[in-house]
């Protein structure tokens, strides 16, 4: 019997920034996104493309309108689960851009290992108490995939917070163990971080390394693709 070739699995965690930033759905950035995913496939039909999708300002914005309208605090996990939603429905918009390629079921349930066999697969959030990058860790641990691409509106990481000092250094390589004294340990909605903290723990657990590079910069994810020269941050032991 002829053996059939394994796909080449890539995971990318999109951050919701690039697909909804504060001024609404960013069309351009997901027609770039359509025409680069599907111009890698046609380079190489043995690819397979795993997408997990973040929540964007959408989440943020329905956070503060409960907030708002409200009066008070909203307890962390309603805030979440605003947050996941968003992620679902940004979700599904992608999957929709995929439809004739993607798997039609969108990974929301992580506890249940589904078969894919499509060119596309896109997930989503699943519960409260850590970001989609979490979901990409999983999707490292069920799908046998071992890097992450996370693509968001940051070029690298930087030692510290380049916003509050103006000394920060960017980063071309970093242990875990010093991205985790950069982010901490705990989880908040909303919370801004190159990589969730609950993230980092499992990819660390995993043994998976986490690749940040800009999301508007395709020809640089391509360049990291075909293993040339490129400008991110690697994260791994």
């Amino acid at each position: 019997m002829q053996k059939i070739d394994q796909p080449q699995k890539i995971l990318i965690s999109v951050g919701g920034s690039l697909i909804v930033p504060k001024g609404g759905i960013n069309n351009e950035f997901l027609e770039n996104f359509n025409y680069f995913i599907r111009h890698q496939l046609a380079l190489n039909h043995n690819l397979q493309f795993f997408l997990v999708i973040g929540g964007g300002s959408a989440a943020r914005q329905y956070r503060d309108a409960g907030r708002d309208i409200v009066g008070h605090e909203l307890t962390l996990e309603d805030l979440d689960w605003l947050g996941i939603h968003a992620t679902r429905l940004n979700a599904h918009l992608v999957r929709t851009i995929f439809h004739d390629i993607a798997h039609p079921a969108i990974i929301e349930d992580y506890s249940i290992i589904q078969k894919v066999s499509e060119p596309v697969v896109i997930a989503a959030g699943w519960k409260p108490g850590w970001s989609t990058d979490y979901c990409a860790t999983l999707i490292c641990e069920d799908y046998e995939v071992n890097t992450i691409i996370n693509l968001s509106n940051i070029t690298q990481v930087y030692d510290k917070d380049p916003h509050q000092y103006k000394d920060a250094v960017p980063k071309e390589r970093m242990s875990w163990k010093e991205f985790r004294e950069l982010v901490g340990d705990t989880w908040l909605p909303g919370m801004h971080a190159p990589f969730d903290p609950v993230a980092a723990q499992k990819a660390e657990e995993l043994d998976a390394k986490v690749v940040v590079l800009s999301g508007e910069d395709f020809a640089n994810i391509e360049h990291f693709l075909d293993s040339k020269k490129f400008v991110g941050t690697i994260i791994e032991h």
